[in-house]
């Protein structure tokens, strides 16, 4: 259950600087640390909305889910030892009380965190059920972090197969945008020659309240927003057998209608039987040069300048509000010329989970706005994210 132990390893090392944050302040405080400030915050790998508001030593703060820490983004995006060596000390932890930023690097213990990771940066080997291999490495959530396995694994598989398959998390506009947006700028050689886009039956009825001819403009939106990046999209409907051969007809011929090529894969039913039609696509598409990417903003640009051409290229949105508090972060940390990460719900275009379909012309809130700079980028929070998810009414224990 387990695994290899990579989770375990990043919330140890994430709760160590937090524990070496507090005995630097009670040994005397020689950086100056100002206690409000402390932006570094404990996490567990584990459901539970008891700690989303805890106090420790007198200042409220909560812990994160280990997969939303910054140690696993940080982790996920190092390309070597040295590399993760490097991000670990660019940690924010705080400020002074003069207003200068605090790395975990100012408190010396770069080593300690990088041991405790130096097992875990190397990627896992594993067999699927039809004894193929796969590398599995890194899990950051892909609504409020970058949503993708690590780039150690993805260079690996670059350098020694034919074809390397990622997953970006939940939709594209989540995982796939934060892909092209944070990691290909990192990663030059990342840019995909194929961009893949999931869909069920029963998400597009989802998105129509039951109604498959009202719910599939979702799914316009998400090819929409994914030829603005690529040439090679590929529409895969994941074929379940509860679905009926008129709905899929619909599907496809809504998709064929746009000009882009649609693929049914029976994969969930028949394992990698069902997939071959998918993959002969996928190398077909291939063996074309794909189209040079055009972000949506530069890094240099103002923070607020590059969250509103995001969210209004990406998303449609129309304007873009900030709480109080976002808007004194986004002066705060307007020095640090980084991309941006959206942290946002996974079921809505928008920032409100209600707001299915494909909406036009809305507002987004921004609540909060967090540097992360080890990971390398600057997190901005819309809505109601939650960092610390709790467990449902049904949850699964009930049935284990």
């Amino acid at each position: 259950m387990h695994f290899t132990g990579d989770i375990h390893a990043i919330t140890t090392a994430n709760n160590l600087l937090a524990s070496i944050i507090d005995n630097h302040i009670f040994q005397g405080n020689e950086l100056n640390i100002k206690p409000e400030t402390i932006c570094h915050e404990r996490c567990m790998d584990l459901n539970d909305r008891s700690l989303r508001m805890v106090n420790i030593n007198g200042q409220e703060t909560h812990f994160n889910i280990s997969t939303a820490s910054e140690f696993m983004a940080l982790l996920c995006l190092a390309k070597n030892e040295t590399d993760l060596k490097e991000r670990i000390g660019n940690v924010l932890v705080g400020f002074t009380y003069e207003n200068k930023p605090v790395f975990a690097k100012d408190l010396n213990c770069v080593n300690a965190l990088f041991l405790l990771l130096k097992h875990a940066i190397k990627p896992n080997v594993v067999t699927t059920l039809e004894k193929n291999l796969a590398l599995v490495h890194g899990g950051p959530f892909a609504n409020i972090a970058h949503g993708t396995n690590s780039v150690i694994s993805t260079q690996y598989a670059l350098h020694h197969f034919d074809y390397t398959i990622v997953e970006a998390g939940f939709g594209s506009d989540m995982g796939a945008l934060k892909f092209y947006d944070i990691v290909t700028r990192q990663n030059k050689n990342f840019i995909p020659d194929v961009v893949v886009l999931n869909t069920t039956v029963q998400s597009l009825k989802h998105n129509g309240d039951g109604n498959l001819e009202s719910g599939i403009v979702n799914l316009d939106y998400h090819i929409e927003t994914m030829c603005k990046y690529t040439n090679h999209l590929l529409v895969v409907l994941n074929k379940h057998d509860k679905d009926t051969e008129l709905e899929i007809e619909y599907i496809k011929h809504h998709v064929e209608e746009k000009g882009i090529p649609f693929n049914i894969s029976t994969g969930f039913l028949e394992g990698s039987v069902g997939s071959i039609d998918v993959a002969e696509k996928i190398v077909e598409l291939a063996k074309e040069q794909p189209k040079e990417v055009v972000y949506p903003y530069k890094v240099e640009e103002d923070l607020q300048t590059k969250i509103e051409k995001f969210c209004k290229i990406n998303y449609g949105t129309k304007e873009i509000l900030y709480t109080e508090e976002a808007e004194e972060k986004a002066k705060l940390l307007q020095d640090f010329k980084l991309p941006i990460c959206i942290a946002k719900t996974q079921y809505s275009i928008t920032d409100n989970r209600e707001v299915l379909g494909y909406p036009k012309d809305f507002t987004m809130l921004v609540k909060d706005i967090k540097l992360f700079h080890g990971a390398g980028f600057i997190t901005i929070y819309f809505g109601n994210i939650l960092t610390m998810p709790g467990l449902s009414k049904d949850a699964n224990y009930l049935h284990m």
